[in-house]
């Protein structure tokens, strides 16, 4: 009999070895596997893991560095790349922009801006430009992508009222609005699901005073409340403080729609008996929440946190918009939507609204993310 039972292991061993080997190796291939088949949660991944790369290096990948300006280019509109010239004996791969020309517009009294094909920028990739620090370590003076003589004007999604490069700008927000949504909404997710599974799992008088809570927070008007907790950041607090502050703000603000989600949940889960044998066995409430209990469903903290990620971002930058939020000199995609308040200075420079289409790919292609992570998180589910 033991002979038997010894063959029948080695079988079933053997069975399970074939089945890893052939692709049925576990839980999370087959997560893997279903978010690979949502193509648009494809998508979105890969778009979210190159931001965040751009936030990782912008100095790098950005033309120009953040101080530089140059006021006789201000309003300079956008440069269109040309990608080769003839010198008349024929056509030859070349990239290059075309300088200014500028004139005075007598009529309104302003300056414009037109391409001067007599004067070619050559652009070229990995060029000599300002020198900065690489990841904040590494001395270098090398750009992705620029003139190929420094100093001249580039400006290819055009340039502020002060001459300064959006397109630079741009990437440099990146830093700040991405990392602000991804911190921010890490607070929240510890804040929500701590507090949200303690009134769930104790419920009764436990369980009302944390709803009161939720209730009274999610009663206020978000924007007077962001407003009051942002002008109680006095002004002389340095930039990086008030970047932390203004995340912990979020955080305090964002954190009840997931608690109120993971209360719901816990209370159709305490009367379960894998919950009780474990409180028995002497596990404590937090070993009980996020031991036993969270992972039977992932798939909705997926879900919730994959929402509230864009959310983060778009309260940075309406906050910052609105000028109660981040300031300079912190560059985010909101502090750089100030410059495009005024109607008549969109009207002729719309290329300010450039960090708007930011926000927008990155909140599209965060929720994209978050739909194929949803779907995946069960991939027992049709």
């Amino acid at each position: 009999m033991s002979t038997s039972n010894e063959t029948a292991g080695l079988v079933a061993a053997v069975t399970v070895k074939h089945q890893k080997g052939r692709g049925y190796d576990g839980h999370w291939a087959l997560v893997w596997q279903k978010f690979l088949r949502h193509k648009l949660g494809v998508a979105g991944g890969v778009v979210v893991t190159l931001a965040y790369v751009v936030a990782l290096i912008p100095e790098f990948l950005a033309p120009v560095t953040l101080e530089a300006y140059n006021p006789a280019y201000s309003y300079a509109p956008p440069q269109s790349i040309q990608w080769g010239r003839d010198d008349g004996n024929g056509w030859y791969f070349a990239p290059h922009v075309d300088a200014y020309a500028s004139k005075i517009d007598y009529n309104s009294g302003r300056r414009t801006f037109v391409p001067d094909p007599e004067q070619p920028i050559d652009i070229s990739l990995f060029v000599q430009g300002e020198p900065y620090r690489l990841l904040g370590l590494i001395p270098t003076d090398r750009h992705l992508f620029g003139p190929v003589q420094a100093g001249q004007p580039f400006f290819i999604a055009g340039a502020d009222r002060l001459g300064r490069d959006i397109l630079s700008r741009t990437i440099y927000g990146t830093r700040i609005s991405m990392t602000i949504g991804l911190i921010g909404v890490a607070l929240s997710l510890v804040f929500g699901i701590l507090i949200g599974g303690i009134s769930g799992l104790f419920g009764g008088v436990t369980d009302n005073i944390i709803q009161r809570l939720i209730e009274f927070v999610q009663s206020v008007p978000a924007i007077p409340l962001w407003i009051g907790l942002a002008a109680a950041i006095p002004p002389s607090v340095p930039p990086l403080q008030v970047y932390f502050l203004i995340t912990i703000i979020l955080s305090v603000l964002g954190w009840t729609s997931l608690a109120r989600v993971v209360r719901g949940r816990f209370l159709a889960m305490r009367s379960e008996d894998f919950v009780k044998a474990a409180r028995l066995d002497g596990c404590g409430p937090v070993r009980v929440i996020f031991r036993h209990m969270l992972p039977s469903f992932l798939s909705h903290i997926i879900a919730t946190v994959s929402l509230a990620i864009p959310g983060m971002i778009l309260a940075e930058t309406a906050l910052s918009y609105l000028g109660i939020g981040l300031r300079t000199p912190i560059v985010s995609w909101g502090v750089l939507l100030q410059e495009a308040q005024n109607v008549r200075t969109i009207a002729s420079a719309p290329w300010l609204l450039l960090p708007g289409g930011a926000v927008v790919i990155a909140v599209l292609a965060l929720n994209f993310l978050g739909d194929g992570l949803r779907d995946a998180a069960d991939p027992y589910s049709d």
